[in-house]
């Protein structure tokens, strides 16, 4: 599971993008698909930003749902699933004809995780009036997922996700997230980690009282 290390890499790019903007270029490119070339400092943390929200459903909670339900088969499954996607699941030139598939599996084990996670992430922020702000964004995104937990963070920290960026040298323009332009800062991030490390301790407490009531009534049978 890859919680830790997007917390300290995102970290790590606002850092970096305090120091210079080409620093932050650099150190954003571990962890987003976009060209970063000529992004703005907002820009960069807002794609960190974004990551960490789209990450924290696909690289830690989605992994512990099928491993709740599926046990280690289900999890390594899951992550073969999401990483053939990571490779592969892209509408270019080179990968359309075939990585579509890898996309649309992608999607369907990610449905339910992806809304999970939203919920948690609004559920230990403590501001469920949220819920109203995930349901409008939330199928905003491309993506039938990860508007959620993007949506999410966004309604979290008050700010705006998406707009324009480059992918394979073709500008996409994703819808907005959010409707407050505010610049990031890292107390953001700090918040934005927080809600990550709390929601992931939620998931794995789920996790463990459902194995141990399944255990229990199983030994009652």
């Amino acid at each position: 599971l890859a919680g830790k290390t997007l917390i300290d890499e995102v970290r790590k790019v606002f850092v970096a993008v305090d120091s210079s903007v080409e620093e932050g270029r650099r150190q954003v490119t571990r962890i987003v698909g976009r060209d970063t070339s000529s992004l703005s400092p907002q820009q960069i943390r807002t794609a960190a930003l974004e990551t960490l929200a789209e990450n924290l459903s696909d690289g830690v909670i989605a992994p512990l749902f099928w491993y709740m339900l599926l046990g280690v088969p289900g999890m390594f499954a899951y992550k073969m699933i999401n990483t053939l996607d990571s490779m592969i699941g892209y509408k270019n030139e080179r990968y359309k004809q075939f990585g579509c598939w890898a996309a649309r599996i992608d999607d369907i084990a990610n449905y339910i995780p992806a809304r999970l996670t939203s919920l948690l992430m609004i559920t230990v922020s403590g501001r469920l009036s949220l819920i109203s702000f995930v349901v409008k964004y939330g199928n905003k995104h491309a993506s039938p997922n990860s508007g959620y937990p993007e949506a999410a963070m966004a309604g979290i920290l008050n700010c705006r996700f998406g707009g324009s960026n480059i992918y394979f040298g073709q500008i996409v323009e994703k819808p907005y997230i959010g409707n407050n332009e505010k610049q990031l800062t890292t107390a953001d991030m700090q918040k934005a980690t927080q809600i990550n490390i709390k929601v992931e301790i939620v998931m794995v407490f789920i996790v463990a009282v459902f194995l141990i009531l399944l255990t229990y009534n199983y030994k009652i049978v």
